[in-house]
């Protein structure tokens, strides 16, 4: 296989990859939901003879080309959102996964198309509910990636980031955690308040007491609540209870370790000045991005072939959290990276009217494509 007959057989599949696109933007299934998702993927691996294995307890499925060692991995998410979009709830591509469904799917079409037989094992991820923030753990707790080497994953990026005609061999995305809570107050007469415990002014103050956290300033950081449901119908009665829930976000695992000390300081301290009782239950957490550099190295590579040295940025740094990242901190032995894939994505990542240049998924088949050569090559 040379690469221009890589890049001949890109472009004679142009139409296939633009179906393959059209087909799962068309029928998006949100997390732990994307039962038809896995059924087409599944179909789509299994023509192309690779070995297959879905799962009884969830979504998903890994296939398999080849056989021994090294095993490079590629990941993709298959989750879409559930989102109004014209009025209506509905679940929704709004964060490129269908696109990155697509640059997996079409790397292995084209790798196989092209005369290319890994020497080793080549093994895909299709891994659900990213969006959740759990996917990639049920896939770490299945052992499925328990023997790969290298692993890459793939995510466009926002026109503020990067353009079409530039990619980046990394992604360093922060580390986010959730709080769900509820405060338990005393309910009261809304003309004698000193009878009760307002939940609501107990919420404040948490709000109030999060403009406090003071972590590294050097390092990225943001507290704030991002939901507050309290009181009913009735307007004069002192709200006895209110539900919220918190939004963390930091650039490193060690920031957010402090900053979620800090917040739970903040809380204790508000349900001991008040006498009121607040719960609360840690959601999902993502990790943040652990680069490693002969991953890195090799993906940059692969930019360069593609697009020049003009097309290759470093990599972006951003607060938004992707589960990817669970690989390389739950199993160090793997060498992982993300590429950044440029396409003048408008107006943002989860606009419910979110579009990019379709084009892109070209370049970024052709990126994939040669990092898998390059990356058994060098193994």
């Amino acid at each position: 296989m040379t690469t221009q007959s890589l890049t001949d057989t890109i472009q004679q599949r142009r139409e296939q990859i633009l179906s393959t696109f059209h087909h799962l933007h068309a029928n998006p299934e949100i997390s732990w939901q994307e039962v038809q998702t896995t059924v087409y993927l599944k179909e789509r691996m299994e023509a192309l003879g690779l070995r297959v294995t879905t799962f009884d307890d969830c979504t998903g499925l890994v296939a398999e080309w080849g056989q021994g060692k090294p095993v490079v991995g590629l990941r993709t998410d298959i989750d879409a959102l559930w989102q109004i979009v014209d009025g209506e709830w509905r679940a929704n591509h709004s964060c490129g996964h269908d696109a990155h469904m697509t640059l997996i799917v079409e790397t292995i079409e084209t790798l196989k198309a092209s005369g290319f037989e890994p020497k080793g094992t080549l093994k895909i991820l299709f891994q659900p509910a990213e969006e959740k923030g759990t996917g990639a753990l049920k896939l770490i707790e299945k052992g499925v990636c328990d023997d790969i080497e290298y692993l890459y994953g793939v995510h466009l990026r926002p026109n503020e980031e990067m353009g079409s005609g530039f990619a980046a061999p990394a992604i360093y995305n922060g580390a986010a955690q959730f709080i769900e809570g509820k405060i338990t107050g005393v309910a009261a007469h809304g003309a004698r308040p000193h009878q009760g415990i307002n939940a609501i002014e107990v919420a404040s103050a948490i709000v109030n007491g999060l403009g406090s956290v003071h972590p590294n300033p050097t390092i990225p950081a943001t507290v704030k609540m991002t939901k507050l449901h309290a009181g009913g119908e009735s307007y004069n009665i002192i709200p006895d209870i209110a539900e919220f829930a918190l939004d963390l976000r930091a650039q490193t695992n060690e920031q957010m370790d402090l900053l979620l000390s800090r917040t739970q300081q903040v809380i204790e301290g508000v349900a001991a000045m008040f006498g009121a009782t607040i719960e609360c239950k840690l959601g999902s957490r993502m990790v943040a991005a652990e680069v490693d550099t002969d991953a890195s190295r090799l993906l940059g590579e692969a930019i360069l072939d593609v697009l020049g040295e003009a097309g290759l940025k470093n990599g972006p740094i951003t607060p938004g959290a992707e589960d990817f990242h669970f690989y390389a901190v739950e199993r160090p032995q793997i060498k992982a990276t993300m590429l950044a894939l440029g396409c003048d994505l408008k107006p943002g990542l989860h606009h419910p009217h979110m579009h990019f240049e379709r084009e892109a998924l070209l370049t970024g088949v052709e990126i994939l494509a040669r990092a898998i050569v390059r990356t058994f090559d060098a193994a």
